[in-house]
């Protein structure tokens, strides 16, 4: 990991919008995973199972977003003179650092054996960044990408679809189609990393959410937006690219959506139909920020905090993880009884907010207001974290 000052002078050549989604993502990214409580409104929760809320589509954005910027930054260095080799050497180094970065997240502070969780939200963005980052260099045709991402989807419907599940049966037949526990997809997750998932020893090593197997749907999102930066790096007009890119929104959409007939929407298991849906909303927000920004030449004011997010936001997210552990394994004794920061700060401060929702709320974006004065001070010093 580098620190480069250096990379103020060169934003002027990044694509402004996509930083801004970037910084949107990782800021919301940062609300939902402290959205104060059981209080909180609907959309700033997962869904249980089977279903969309807003909250689910913010992982697979940053996903999104890590496709696109393949396009620009490999593309940028390969004009500086890099070779694909140079390329490929700093795309694995990059991936391994951002993957032991997720271990370092899921284990702090305890750092023991019981609590590790090799699996995490770092971790599949540095195999997606991998993957499809070299399968880039090897081949920078479009048409492979789509074909891929085609292999990618259908096969993981196949997969579930038409694979037994190991002790348990046939879905659809033995045992219902993506049952919560009983499905392939958990089943091999258990077998790999038994008591290290993220429903795991306390909860009787059930499946994890960024399980092995859910990674291949998910290269799907990263391909998704890898096509959509090469048509954002296209000659043609910016017109026509936020054209192009709202009708790609609507294409994935009414494809996500009627593939959920069948194919369920579903977050925890990284459905194919969830992959084009998720794609959509992403490729709908992203139109929305080129539109606004290089299209309009909205770039000032409103953009400040997201910037402010999107240039360290692998910094951003660690600090929130590693703050938020923090502070949760902090015990005292206050009023005769056991707490902790977060939860004695809730009940002095925002339980005083009559609305429960309004008051879940404000805790959340209190907290991300501390997450951003670190990566505010570093914007500020033109200090840009670089892996």
């Amino acid at each position: 990991m580098t620190i480069d000052p250096s990379a103020a002078a060169k934003t002027a050549k990044r694509l402004v919008s996509l930083d801004v989604l970037r910084g949107i993502t990782i800021a919301f990214m940062i609300m939902v995973n402290n959205n104060g409580g059981p209080g909180s409104w609907q959309f700033m929760n997962h869904a249980a199972w089977n279903g969309l809320t807003p909250t689910d589509l913010v992982f697979p954005t940053f996903i999104f977003v890590v496709g696109a910027s393949i396009a620009f930054a490999f593309e940028a260095r390969l004009a500086r003179g890099d070779s694909r080799a140079q390329l490929a050497r700093h795309t694995a180094k990059r991936a391994a650092i951002l993957f032991l970065l997720g271990v370092v997240v899921n284990t702090f502070p305890f750092y023991s054996a019981s609590y590790l969780r090799i699996y995490g939200v770092l971790q599949r963005i540095a195999l997606c960044y991998l993957v499809v980052g070299l399968f880039y260099l090897w081949d920078r045709r479009v048409w492979t990408k789509v074909a891929a991402l085609a292999v990618a989807l259908v096969g993981y419907w196949a997969l579930l679809m038409w694979v037994p599940v190991p002790g348990a049966g046939m879905p659809g037949r033995d045992i219902p189609f993506m049952d919560q526990t009983q499905n392939l997809v958990a089943w091999l997750d258990r077998t790999l990393m038994p008591q290290h998932l993220y429903l795991g020893w306390q909860d009787h090593n059930t499946r994890d959410p960024e399980g092995l197997l859910s990674t291949l749907p998910a290269l799907g999102t990263a391909l998704l937006g890898l096509l959509a930066g090469l048509w954002m790096r296209s000659a043609k007009a910016a017109r026509a690219k936020s054209m192009g890119l709202a009708l790609a929104a609507v294409t994935c959409l009414g494809l996500g959506y009627l593939w959920s007939i069948w194919f369920p929407l579903n977050k925890n298991m990284w459905t194919s139909s969830f992959v084009l849906v998720a794609a959509g909303w992403s490729l709908t927000a992203l139109t929305v920020m080129y539109w606004a920004v290089e299209q309009k030449g909205w770039k000032t004011g409103w953009t400040w905090p997201w910037l402010v997010f999107g240039s360290n936001a692998i910094v951003a997210y660690m600090f929130s993880e590693l703050f938020q552990a923090l502070l949760w394994n902090t015990h005292f004794i206050a009023g005769g009884r056991r707490t902790d920061p977060p939860s004695w700060i809730f009940a002095h401060v925002f339980a005083h907010v009559p609305d429960p929702g309004w008051a879940a709320f404000s805790f959340s974006a209190s907290f991300l207001a501390v997450c951003f004065l670190p990566v505010w001070v570093l914007y500020r010093k033109r200090i840009f974290v670089k892996i």
